[in-house]
């Protein structure tokens, strides 16, 4: 639910703030979707991998927390997000062959801007956070980041 509702708050900070729309001009049907998004893809996706990740690499020294950035932002990060803007494009109604041109254009971009934000977060997630709240945290933090994701795969 808090993936959802934050995936929603990205979209309409993207639209408001950072696209100008104004409250006449926001796309409601484009919010909603990027909440289903969140509900039925982000959140469950990302939960469950922070409970495969924390099974793999049980713990919560300053190492462990190091090992599970590496994995995290070297395996799960480019995967994901390749994922994320699949999705994204599939329910912004493209043709497989304009979503796979969608991702070209926006995965590298993406995933490079992914690397700036994420590492920093993670290694404090995994060593200062339990498990039951690193998803909220993340989520928390990607208010940022779901608005830069919505502008990048609502972008055409």
């Amino acid at each position: 639910l808090v993936a959802g509702a934050l995936m929603g708050a990205g979209d309409v900070i993207a639209q408001q703030l950072v696209e100008q729309r104004g409250l006449r001009g926001h796309q409601c049907p484009r919010t909603l979707k990027m909440m289903a998004i969140g509900f039925c893809f982000v959140g469950p996706v990302v939960g469950s991998w922070y409970r495969i990740l924390d099974w793999l690499i049980p713990g919560n020294t300053k190492v462990v927390a190091v090992k599970k950035v590496i994995l995290d932002q070297g395996a799960f990060a480019p995967c994901f997000l390749g994922c994320f803007l699949a999705v994204t494009g599939a329910t912004n109604g493209l043709s497989l062959q304009d979503n796979w041109s969608k991702i070209q254009q926006d995965y590298m971009d993406a995933l490079m801007t992914n690397y700036c934000i994420w590492p920093p977060v993670q290694i404090a997630n995994f060593y200062f956070v339990p498990l039951q709240h690193r998803l909220a945290v993340v989520q928390c933090v990607a208010i940022v980041w779901n608005c830069y994701l919505s502008w990048k795969a609502n972008r055409m």
